[in-house]
């Protein structure tokens, strides 16, 4: 678990289901992500994530709102295997948040938590953040997380029609300190 002023990221709990399959279901949420996600792929996901967590000793969290016990969302790490996506393998950091929590900095917040408990309890030396070009609210959160653009490993995201207008996808870095 980990706990920031406003935020608690810790692993998922079979009440999270209702109100994370609703923020997979607001298509605002899915602009960035290829469109809303079923109640049944939702806890599909979440049992994914799970088995992750559960293996690796991370993964993408779920994110409590500290001031109302809400779910706000998911932040959190996540390994990318060889052929899973071009920057495969590396570890992922990424975030999702109801529209609720957006405009408030708590992206940043979890984010810049999840990226440096990366780096000191699970010892990684680089973690990688990727979103589609035009995302730039995404991008902003990398930035202000003190990630760099690496625009080398730049892809066309495999899952994605060659004419899709997310198929292009941005890098972004940090490394730990050696």
């Amino acid at each position: 678990m980990i706990e920031t002023a406003r935020l608690v990221l810790r692993p998922w709990r079979d009440d999270d289901r209702a109100a994370f399959a609703a923020i997979n279901a607001d298509p605002r949420v899915h602009d960035w992500l290829g469109g809303p996600i079923s109640p049944a792929a939702t806890f599909a996901m979440m049992e994914r994530i799970g088995a992750a967590i559960a293996r690796d000793g991370f993964g993408f969290w779920a994110a409590e709102h500290r001031a109302d016990g809400r779910l706000a969302g998911m932040i959190g790490l996540s390994r990318v295997a060889v052929g899973d996506l071009p920057v495969g393998p590396c570890v992922e950091i990424g975030w999702r948040l109801h529209p609720d929590f957006w405009g408030q900095g708590l992206a940043s917040e979890g984010a810049r938590a999840a990226l440096d408990w990366g780096f000191g309890s699970a010892g990684l030396g680089e973690i990688l953040a990727f979103t589609a070009e035009t995302n730039l609210a995404s991008q902003a959160v990398m930035r202000r997380i003190g990630m760099t653009p690496d625009p080398s490993r730049d892809f066309d995201h495999p899952r994605l029609a060659p004419d899709h207008p997310l198929r292009r996808h941005v890098v972004w870095t940090s490394k730990g300190q050696a």
